[in-house]
């Protein structure tokens, strides 16, 4: 395996532990920290998984998929945090809100489940970005391995790769709230639109890919080296057709393309990527 030895300190990283909750979503990071817990501590291994409108239903369907294969036992549990007023009105602290909902509930299973411990996926390349769900995992006492082992992302898809995990070449995904600029309120029925949007954008084989949610207008990112499929007038009918049905007025695509965190810009008051975005 790719550096045997740095993916043999994150197993005995577990085995230090006398149980731990896994604050699962079945992307990329929370799999693979989901498969080496599971292989460090058998039964005393559980993933958790929030699940609320700003899930996308895919997502969820693929988590439990990812645990089953796994073999670690996977907990649902219903998260409220689209009805917290703090959250719903999309300041810059929204992930906090969220992220101090998801941390409550692990806190509460672990204890049920007497666990020791609570982890997270993040990851070294995550720590430059705007984080405020990081300053809830620190409140609750949340411990990160990849961070703490100086894991990154470049190497966890090698580990997922000759682990045989499929998110090895999955691309980036973030909850659907992410899809709204700062400022512009949360809803349930926003939410919604984005979700059957990007559903529809995913099963037409882009590699990667974002429906920005701006009231009536659905603003698409997709990487620029693909712009030129989605204008091809046969794909380009199909994407306006589906966007509109998912209750759309307005459909438009980014040309400066797929930007990662680009809904932070705003909160953070600089450019990414060379851009304002959100």
């Amino acid at each position: 395996m790719t550096d045997t030895a740095t993916y043999n300190r994150l197993l005995q990283w577990f085995t230090g532990h006398g149980g731990v909750l896994v604050a699962y979503s079945g992307g990329v990071d929370s799999t693979l920290l989901a498969k080496a817990a599971y292989d460090a501590l058998g039964t005393r291994a559980v993933a958790l998984t929030a699940v609320s409108a700003s899930l996308a239903p895919h997502e969820l369907d693929e988590a439990k998929d990812l645990a089953e294969r796994i073999g670690i036992r996977h907990r649902l549990e219903t998260s409220h945090e689209t009805s917290l007023a703090a959250y719903v009105i999309n300041d810059g602290d929204r992930c906090y809100h969220c992220k101090n909902e998801l941390y409550r509930i692990c806190r509460s299973v672990a204890h049920e489940e007497k666990l020791s411990t609570i982890v997270n996926g993040l990851n070294t390349d995550d720590l430059g970005d705007h984080r405020p769900g990081s300053r809830a995992a620190d409140e609750f006492g949340v411990r990160s391995p990849f961070v703490e082992l100086g894991i990154d992302k470049k190497i966890i898809r090698e580990f997922s790769a000759e682990l045989d995990l499929p998110t090895a070449y999955k691309p980036e995904m973030a909850c659907l709230a992410s899809r709204f600029p700062t400022g512009t309120p949360i809803s349930i029925t926003g939410l919604g639109r984005v979700a059957t949007a990007e559903a529809l954008i995913a099963s037409l084989g882009f590699s990667q890919y974002r429906v920005r949610f701006h009231d009536d207008l659905a603003r698409i990112e997709l990487p620029p080296d693909e712009l030129h499929r989605a204008l091809e007038p046969k794909l380009r009918s199909t994407i306006i057709e589906g966007i509109k049905a998912a209750g759309f007025l307005f459909v438009t695509i980014d040309l400066e393309g797929y930007s990662r965190g680009s809904s932070n810009a705003v909160a953070m008051g600089k450019e990414v990527d060379g851009r304002r975005g959100s």
